[in-house]
């Protein structure tokens, strides 16, 4: 396994981060449902030379990939499976059933699912004769690359396809992808907390926007490149402004209320 080139912490996470340089070689593929996270991810491999076909559903992003990216093109869904080798399924899992069932598939296709409401298991049974041989939960940053990737089932061709810009995190089960699932879930409250500070900063500094982005670039440098209990311990200085504002923020619940939130989605 080639080694890992940018995780923030090599001892404790098994993550595979594949070389800037390697490129994966160029594939048929093909989206079905192709909404905002879907598009993301075409936008994260549209120029490593693969053809790529994208169904008509969210006609607004299929048109805009196909007009960015020469080897873009559009299908309905039928013409995306045969046209591919590789299929990505950006459904909701909900109508997955009813958009799959309609397909035909062949043997040999493999297909990675990108549908959170539906198992590895349960998407593999909607395909067949194709298989389903890995699941993956894209964050938006996918387009432009250095997003985490947490994946269950065939990393080789997770690696191969999105590992030289991404770092890709190997699950075992789907019990693990669930857990994940539900601690990804942090990013958002993360984004509101830096939202609201960002505003609160914004009443007392010229530039709001200048303060915002000064927010996400200390946290996001700071948590990228260092364990989140040592960077705890580096900002315990006695009576510094850190300090006081975290033991603030647990003296009024907020472990408590994020372990029922964590729980409540388990």
């Amino acid at each position: 396994m080639p080694q890992d080139s940018g995780c923030a912490d090599k001892a404790a996470v098994d993550c595979v981060c594949w070389s800037r340089q390697r490129r994966s070689s160029d594939m048929r593929i093909g989206v079905i449902g192709c909404g905002t996270i879907a598009s993301a991810v075409i936008r994260g491999i549209a120029e490593d030379e693969h053809q790529i076909t994208v169904s008509e559903r969210s006609a607004s992003h299929a048109s805009a990939l196909a007009k960015t990216y020469e080897n873009v093109t559009i299908a309905d869904n039928q013409g995306v499976a045969d046209a591919s080798d590789v299929i990505f399924l950006g459904l909701m899992a909900e109508v997955a059933p009813e958009v799959l069932g309609a397909l035909k598939f062949r043997e040999g296709q493999r297909i990675i699912t990108f549908m959170a409401g539906a198992t590895l298991e349960q998407a593999d049974a909607m395909v067949r004769p194709a298989r389903a041989v890995a699941i993956m939960m894209p964050f938006p940053g996918i387009s432009s690359g250095g997003t985490p990737i947490m994946m269950q089932g065939d990393a080789v061709l997770v690696n191969e396809l999105f590992g030289a810009r991404n770092s890709i995190f190997p699950l075992t089960n789907g019990n693990e992808m669930a857990a994940y699932l539900c601690a990804q879930a942090v990013l958002s409250p993360v984004a509101r907390m830096v939202s609201d500070a960002a505003d609160w900063l914004g009443e007392r500094v010229s530039d709001k926007m200048q303060g915002e982005a000064f927010l996400r670039a200390l946290v996001a440098s700071n948590l990228s490149e260092t364990e989140s209990v040592t960077l705890i311990e580096a900002l315990n200085t006695p009576g510094g402004y850190n300090q006081r504002l975290r033991l603030h923020m647990e003296s009024s619940g907020m472990g408590d209320a994020l372990a029922r939130g964590l729980n409540e989605l388990e």
